[in-house]
């Protein structure tokens, strides 16, 4: 039986051809590459690419299948796939259904045979586009029109599309046993590198309640969280910072999420009040830009964005560099906050874009990298435990 074909159009005008899988539907998305080498499963789940869909640079896709534990949320959060090669066979103990099936129970559309090489060089050279995908035959012609009308995603806001609609308390059901190991270490790692002699192991984690805003938060997140035996009550995105705060919080987590901070007005004021209450406050990636915005400065969109396993970033206080997970296309502009106020502690080695900051004179700090990064890299896990002890200090 041959192959259905699909048909990629960008909005310049380029037209791909290839084989078609997952669900037979047409999807208009921007389109962005990934540079990781394996966890295509976690990179397809993370709400974090609502709007986008995924070129993968590695050439072999799906031959681990699909299974229901590795997911940083409950469906895929893609528009699209786009690859080389996609694997006829899968071959690990883990999977339960394959990853073209998993698509088209989910209405994703993917297509394989691209030349993804050079179409990752021309994302490169020229940035990020917008795109349409047909996997059920419709003309590159009409493709092109859906790709130019899309309003695409400045100024949007995604969030309110992946985010909870009810608060809940987070239930781990063992999935922290992927995470556990040593963080009882790292906790005493952290403990001892702290400049505030005061803090003390003597407080339990348990004892310790964390409110994290699902912006589009990552499972993984929430398992390294409760990994220490934190409290952790999830919020919808547009809880505000009275209704945060009457929950009593030792410290607060700002998530991931998809698209612009620029189109989340109310969440930046709420992390603003949030910030001035002095409780403890650690953002990751979207969370990390929306507490730059909630000290008055500006984000801004980089070229193609920043979407791997394996991004350099450089602590500037150990000098020490980690190598990152990242999947973000906004970066928060180090020239609009105010050096009285804030310390600039990472630094991206491949663009010298701004990977991590905190702030002097409160307990609050962010990052724009993922250290809960799953499957890897696990560079910088320690970041949770000086989360842990920021909260003990506090309490």
């Amino acid at each position: 039986m041959d192959k259905k074909l699909a048909t990629l159009v960008l909005e310049d005008g380029s037209i791909y051809i290839g084989a078609a899988f997952g669900a037979e539907t047409d999807a208009v998305f921007e389109l962005v590459f990934n540079t990781s080498m394996t966890g295509y499963q976690e990179i397809i789940t993370d709400p974090s690419y609502r709007g986008q869909a995924v070129l993968f640079t590695v050439s072999h896709i799906g031959n681990v299948g699909i299974n229901l534990e590795d997911d940083e949320s409950q469906k895929p959060q893609v528009a699209g796939l786009v690859i080389r090669s996609l694997s006829p066979l899968v071959s690990n103990w883990r999977a339960q259904t394959d990853l073209s099936s998993w698509m088209e129970q989910h209405g994703v559309p993917g297509i394989s045979g691209v030349d993804t090489r050079a179409l990752t060089r021309k994302l490169r050279d020229s940035g990020t586009m917008k795109a349409a995908l047909s996997t059920k035959g419709t003309p590159a012609d009409a493709l092109l029109q859906m790709a130019r009308e899309w309003p695409g995603l400045d100024g949007r806001d995604m969030v309110m599309e992946v985010s909870c609609e009810e608060a809940y308390h987070w239930r781990d059901d063992d999935g922290s046993k992927w995470v556990k190991e040593n963080t009882e270490l790292r906790m005493q790692n952290a403990e001892q590198q702290a400049d505030d002699k005061n803090s003390s192991l003597s407080i339990p984690h348990s004892a310790l309640n964390i409110v994290a805003y699902d912006f589009g938060i990552k499972e993984n997140i929430l398992r390294h969280l409760s990994a220490y035996g934190a409290n952790v009550t999830v919020v919808p995105a547009n809880t505000s910072a009275e209704k945060v705060l009457a929950l009593n919080p030792d410290g607060v987590f700002l998530s991931n999420g998809p698209g612009d901070p620029a189109g989340l007005p109310y969440a930046s004021e709420a992390v603003r009040q949030l910030i001035e209450s002095n409780t403890p406050i650690f953002g990751i990636c979207l969370g990390h830009q929306l507490i730059g915005r909630a000290l008055g400065g500006e984000t801004a969109r980089l070229k193609f964005g920043h979407h791997g396993g394996n991004h350099p970033v450089q602590d500037l206080r150990s000098k020490q560099v980690y190598v990152t997970a990242q999947n973000h296309n906004y970066t928060v502009v180090p020239e609009t906050l105010n050096p009285d106020e804030v310390e600039v502690t990472h630094l991206s080695l491949n663009d010298g874009s701004l990977e991590g900051m905190r702030l002097k004179n409160k307990p609050v700090y962010s990052v724009q990298f993922h250290p809960e990064a799953a499957p890897g890299p696990h560079d910088a896990h320690e970041l949770f435990a000086e989360f842990f002890r920021l909260m003990k200090n506090a309490k």
